[in-house]
């Protein structure tokens, strides 16, 4: 029996193997092999190859963290929405053990392929986190630097358990940042 895909069901298995390969490293022949779906189909869906895939990938990594993270970052209580923050990234990240593709692809040369959406991510993140922190009665300047370190700790957390081999590493650092925030919240 033959799968039928839609280019929706697609994109999320080329996330996993740009997680896994990074984008250099990313090439028609290991989709295929890694995916089962033909270099006829792939193009089908993506007739601007591995860059329209990557940039697929990347729309659909930052319309799942407008929906739960941004979103209610700006708009819900704020307290509730930094801890659903928390939640949310832990589940994401899957603790610690799956990569921030964005911030893979900060690290790399594909930085300057993609330098809008990846600097839009982290951006668009902090003024979220800024927003409910000034919700919630920080100033401005605080809720700057505190949602700069929030974010940052995030991904350092991840780049450090990855490094250690060490889940834990990145959910004791979630619980030490989400403290120090709850605790300028009060």
């Amino acid at each position: 029996m033959k799968t039928v895909y839609e280019r929706a069901d697609i994109v999320p298995l080329l996330g996993e193997i740009f997680r896994e390969l990074g984008y250099e490293a990313t090439s028609l022949s290991r989709i295929t092999e890694r995916t089962g779906i033909g270099k006829g189909s792939l193009y089908h869906f993506f007739p601007g190859g591995k860059e329209e895939m990557a940039g697929a990938v990347l729309a659909d990594v930052d319309a799942w963290f407008e929906y739960a993270i941004y979103q209610p970052l700006r708009r819900d209580d704020a307290r509730q929405a930094v801890a659903a923050m928390w939640t949310h990234v832990n589940d994401y990240f899957r603790s610690g053990r799956r990569i921030c593709l964005v911030g893979a692809f900060a690290l790399d040369e594909t930085r300057e392929r993609f330098s809008p959406a990846i600097g839009d991510y982290f951006i668009r993140w902090i003024d979220a986190l800024r927003s409910a922190l000034m919700r919630a009665g920080c100033a401005e300047e605080e809720a700057q630097a505190l949602a700069e370190a929030g974010v940052a700790g995030i991904q350092g957390a991840l780049v450090l358990s990855r490094a250690l081999d060490d889940i834990t590493v990145f959910t004791r650092s979630v619980e030490t940042l989400a403290k120090r925030l709850d605790a300028v919240m009060q």
